[in-house]
């Protein structure tokens, strides 16, 4: 008698391990930042894997608009002190849609981008590309630098009912861990003579 409820116990934790497996699979993560010096000064392109949950897609396909910010930030490492703060900065996506024109639509700095279909938005923010973090002269010559990037949903742009709902719901909690990158500066006549 005492073996099935043991036995019960085991089926269910069987039963709920592929479930588990496939929630920490969707997890939202970095896979790949790079930072590099281009004509207009530091650039950043990152690749980004995240799906939207059924609730999300279906607040934006009803005309609620998403917000998306990718924070940035590289110090100058200290042996004798905390690490010194060079750049910090973020940037913000809306996705949102037009059931009048049946259009999706991407602003990010004063940019709005019309779009077919609301994938094709997401992979604009899945995939950032060129985004100036800095210019040229704020990282010095010959130095190394630590950084760290995420991308998260943001629901402090949301009207303020809405916040409320977002904060009590899991299902607005999308956000990636911080991913850590090292950016080696060339040495001075190098960046003189070749600033890309």
């Amino acid at each position: 008698m005492p073996r099935y409820p043991v036995a019960r116990l085991l089926l269910f934790l069987l039963l709920l391990l592929p479930v588990a497996f496939a929630v920490s699979a969707q997890e939202a993560h970095i896979e790949r930042v790079e930072v590099t010096l281009g004509d207009d000064g530091w650039q950043l392109d990152a690749d980004v894997d995240f799906e939207l949950n059924a609730q999300l897609r279906e607040a934006a396909e009803r005309g609620l608009p998403l917000y998306f910010t990718a924070d940035v930030a590289v110090s100058k490492p200290r042996w004798w002190w905390f690490d010194k703060p060079v750049v910090q900065e973020e940037r913000t996506w809306s996705i949102s849609y037009n059931a009048l024109v049946r259009q999706w639509r991407v602003s990010t700095g004063g940019l709005a981008l019309p779009v077919s279909s609301l994938d094709e938005a997401l992979a604009l923010v899945q995939h950032i590309r060129n985004w100036r973090i800095a210019p040229a002269e704020a990282l010095e010559a010959d130095t190394r630098y630590q950084g760290r990037f995420r991308l998260r949903l943001d629901v402090s742009q949301l009207a303020r009912p809405f916040q409320v709902n977002a904060l009590n719901s899991s299902a607005w909690s999308l956000t990636t861990p911080w991913r850590t990158f090292t950016i080696e500066t060339p040495p001075e006549d190098n960046v003189a003579d070749n600033p890309s």
